[in-house]
């Protein structure tokens, strides 16, 4: 296994790209649960063009039912990258001061876990952040309504 790059700029030309639309290759879960986490792994996955196909840990879309968890759940996003020491991206928790384009925030209550994952597009000093789920392309994270916010800074990309 070798180490490469997270490309930023990929992950956040596509998120820039299909921030207000859906790409057909994927299914849009905006009418079952939400569409934010699923849209950040596509641009994550523009960034590190490697899934894991690891059945039940893994992070991976092949169609609606043949899909990872990891692929459109928060949670099970957040445990996938911080977990990760396999094939695919991998992140840690980081301050809202250390992260970098294309790294993702999740939103939380501080009595319901998270709840909503966006892609963290530019940084002009505020944050700006796109997703879908009320589609947002170069929001300001601020104008959000959330209690917490965990930031996932994405290290690298493993691939074989």
């Amino acid at each position: 296994m070798r180490e490469i790059p997270y490309n930023r700029k990929d992950a956040t030309t596509y998120a820039k790209k299909w921030a207000l639309g859906r790409n057909p290759m994927y299914y849009d879960f905006e009418h079952i649960g939400g569409d934010c986490t699923n849209f950040a792994s596509q641009c994550i996955y523009a960034g590190a063009k490697v899934m894991n196909f690891t059945r039940d840990t893994g992070w991976y879309y092949r169609s609606i039912s043949d899909r990872a968890a990891a692929w459109s759940g928060v949670q099970y996003l957040y445990n996938f990258l911080v977990n990760n020491k396999s094939v695919g991206p991998y992140a840690k928790v980081v301050s809202s001061s250390q992260v970098l384009l294309g790294d993702i925030v999740q939103l939380g209550r501080r009595n319901g876990g998270f709840y909503h994952s966006l892609v963290i597009t530019a940084i002009s000093p505020v944050i700006l952040v796109t997703a879908h789920t009320f589609d947002a392309l170069d929001r300001p994270l601020f104008s959000y309504n959330y209690d917490i916010a965990r930031f996932l800074h994405i290290q690298g990309v493993r691939t074989y």
